[in-house]
């Protein structure tokens, strides 16, 4: 899997921002993901959020196992603009992705979000998720650069 470099990092995950801010417009939570090519530049789908168990993360994970083989799958990155939450993680390592980024933690997004009943955040890093896995995810983020970018649509959103 090729390495990402600080500005693929920087547009890849302003892209996934745009998808969050697209599902804001439409009337949902304001997240988004990619799942992108192993060259780390060809975005091959994006995801906004569907519903509370409809994430964007795990909605895009599903769709990338049913359309692309687990090989291929291994050396691809979803990009997320949040930490991926327990169930889009188990999704993400079903799927076989084989690297995940995002853009702010679990626990920013849960002092956006307070206890907002569309979003009862469990406090269960990806990373914790994914180590008890059997086969590697490799995991990056948060970037802290891009936290108010990221968080953005956020603030305001959830009260």
């Amino acid at each position: 899997m090729q390495a990402l470099s600080p500005d693929q990092i920087a547009r890849l995950l302003r892209r996934a921002n745009t998808v969050a801010e697209r599902a804001m417009a439409m009337g949902r939570h304001p997240f988004g993901a990619l799942l992108v090519a192993p060259d780390g530049d060809t975005v091959l789908a994006e995801q906004g959020n569907i519903d509370t168990v409809n994430h964007a993360e795990s909605t895009l994970a599903r769709t990338a196992a049913a359309n692309y083989p687990g090989a291929y799958l291994a050396q691809c990155t979803l990009v997320t603009t949040f930490e991926p939450c327990a169930m889009c993680a188990g999704t993400i390592y079903w799927a076989g992705i084989g690297r995940v980024l995002y853009g702010a933690d679990e626990t920013a997004l849960r002092a956006l979000t307070g206890d907002h009943p569309a979003n009862p955040t469990l406090a269960l890093p990806c990373r914790t998720v994914f180590a008890n896995g059997q086969r590697p995810t490799d995991v990056l983020g948060p970037v802290p650069a891009l936290a108010d970018e990221i968080t953005a649509p956020h603030r305001g959103f959830w009260r």
